[in-house]
């Protein structure tokens, strides 16, 4: 039987109360909300007036034409040609997609306005909604051939660099470190979220970067104890923090579940160039590879990312398929072709980049794996957690040395390898050493925000100061003391001199009078250095007197420290 509407075999087929006739039930449907009346014979109908028809399944007969052996080979060339066409079209359309992606990467990087309506996704534009969720498969460029020779070729060099690394004569000795206290205290977040959650630190330049609960990130120049800038965007805690070395990039991760790369503007403030939501958990860290070029983020939806810096892309986006783990902590070797990555299940795992392998796991640990930090060495990699500390031989694959401190939230070594902090309810400094010899302790610090959480530290240059964030929102300095005050002297000794229009800036450096340990201060060397750049030529006669005067008052300071210690003075100035 037909529809009394389309003359076809009903799929749903339902029947008229009033007139008995059959049709296809969406076609009647439509009808009767549309003019209330038979098709047919225009009675009034409501939706109640038509019943459904129970009928058993219906195969639809095959068309004539393929009875004959003609008609057949006719369906299969048709069918043929449908196949061919869709396998072109799904080739033009990944060529068109790796033509975008290869141009996106030689273009600068965009302003994040310009890229508002789309997320880059790996080599091709995602729009942003529902088209693309948090689960869906998205395409991956892969590490190419052209990436893994830069990376291999940037590990031989800094091999053979390594090899002929000495420990700069500049560094904080241990009598130094001995001596830190508090120096300043800093409060860069706001007082309704609280805590400072990670920090990096600029060397060159010497500028601290703070990520914090309150969604900020903030750039402070220690020098003048100023905030260069303060980074928003993030809905939610900054979790980790990394200058690009010493470019004007800055990565932060997020527990909004995104990473956000920032460039600095013509008016110094920083703006964010791309927002990367390739994850669907929080992200707990970043790690920036030494060609800064590239850098990977690691994610509590068990993978980490490989991303190209220059456009944001990310090229692999890799999980262990063996077992299922969140990433907590992630970390670049010095030498850039592995990676180690600490969980939330307690294992600290490592990786070939160039293949994305595992190549080593590292258990024992009790509790999440908050911190991963490899010594500059390249031999050694410590492991913050829970429990405590531990030490590895990345040679022997062994835990070698253990630190038990309840809740550690940080370790890390300082540039030359020398020292080893910790962060956990106090801050504790190590001397380095061999598998073998004792890990000495060097200081203790306490933690003074009073919340009993020291959460991330960070050696300075030459490890002349260690930077302490906690969870009361304050950045804490701890230095020995007269390293800053004699720097103090030099900068009020060069303030007459900057009233004075500068003239020609003075190239040889002349006798300072400084003392030894002065002259190691990098701080109160480079200060004497701007002085002395405001002094004009015809100036000169100004210079002695003013020379003569910093030093007595540089004396006299030494004097009242060496009273308070105890001490006695080797040396009087007139």
């Amino acid at each position: 039987m037909n529809c009394a509407v389309s003359g076809e075999v009903p799929v749903e087929p339902v029947v008229s109360k009033k007139t008995g006739l059959l049709y296809e039930k969406r076609l009647i449907e439509r009808h009767i909300s549309d003019y209330g009346k038979c098709p047919v014979t225009g009675e009034l109908h409501t939706i109640a007036d038509i019943v459904a028809i129970k009928t058993g399944k219906i195969i639809k007969p095959k068309p004539l034409h393929t009875a004959s052996i003609p008609g057949l080979l006719g369906s299969f060339q048709t069918h043929d040609a449908a196949c061919r066409v869709i396998a072109r079209l799904k080739k033009e359309r990944d060529e068109a997609r790796q033509l975008l992606s290869e141009a996106e990467r030689q273009l600068p990087a965009a302003p994040e306005a310009a890229t508002a309506n789309a997320t880059l996704s790996n080599g091709k534009r995602a729009a942003d909604g529902g088209e693309q969720g948090p689960d869906a498969k998205k395409m991956r460029l892969g590490i190419s051939t052209e990436v893994i020779t830069e990376l291999t070729d940037c590990n031989a060099a800094l091999s053979q660099q390594r090899k002929k690394r000495q420990i700069p004569p500049t560094l904080a000795s241990i009598d130094a470190l001995e001596k830190f206290t508090q120096l300043s205290s800093h409060p860069l977040h706001k007082t309704n979220k609280p805590g400072i959650f990670s920090m990096d630190i600029l060397h060159s330049k010497d500028v601290i970067a703070t990520g914090g609960i309150d969604t900020t990130a903030v750039l402070f120049d220690r020098a003048s104890g100023q905030i260069l800038s303060t980074l928003t965007g993030h809905s939610k805690k900054v979790t980790s923090i990394k200058f690009v070395g010493d470019t004007d990039l800055v990565l932060t991760a997020s527990s909004d579940k995104t990473v956000r790369i920032w460039g600095s503007s013509e008016d110094g403030n920083y703006a964010c160039r791309h927002t990367l939501k390739d994850h669907s958990a929080e992200v707990r860290a970043v790690t920036v590879h030494a060609t800064n070029k590239y850098f990977v983020s690691a994610s509590l939806d068990s993978t980490w990312c490989f991303y190209d810096m220059s456009s944001g892309l990310c090229l692999a986006q890799v999980t262990d398929d063996s077992e299922k783990v969140d990433y907590t902590a992630a970390a670049f070797h010095p030498d850039g072709l592995i990676l180690g990555t600490g969980t939330a299940q307690s294992i600290v795992k490592i990786w070939d980049v160039k293949s994305q392998a595992n190549v080593a796991k590292f258990g024992g640990h009790t509790g999440e794996i908050t911190s991963v930090s490899f010594s500059e060495n390249g031999y050694f990699l410590a492991t913050a957690a829970l429990d405590g500390v531990r030490l590895w031989d990345l040679r022997k694959l062994k835990n070698f040395r253990t630190f038990e401190f309840p809740d550690a939230n940080s370790v890390e070594f300082d540039h030359s390898g020398s020292y080893l902090g910790i962060a956990a309810s106090d801050i504790r400094v190590f001397q380095t050493a061999s598998v073998k010899a004792e890990w000495n302790p060097v200081k203790t610090l306490p933690d003074l925000s009073g919340t009993g959480k020291a959460t991330c530290v960070k050696f300075g240059p030459d490890a002349k100061y260690v930077a302490v964030g906690s969870m009361d929102r304050n950045l804490r300095i701890f230095a020995q003391l007269r390293y800053i005050k004699e720097a103090r002297e030099i900068r009020l000794a060069m303030q007459p001199l900057e009233l004075i229009k500068r003239v020609k800036e003075i190239q040889q450096e002349a006798s300072t009078g400084h003392e030894t340990d002065v002259k190691q201060n990098t701080e109160a060397v480079d200060l004497s250095k701007r002085r002395k750049a405001f002094l004009p030529t015809n100036e000169e006669s100004s210079l002695k007197a003013l020379e003569e005067w910093r030093k007595r008052k540089m004396e006299r300071a030494r004097q009242r420290d060496l009273e308070k210690t105890g001490g006695v003075s080797s040396s009087k100035t007139s």
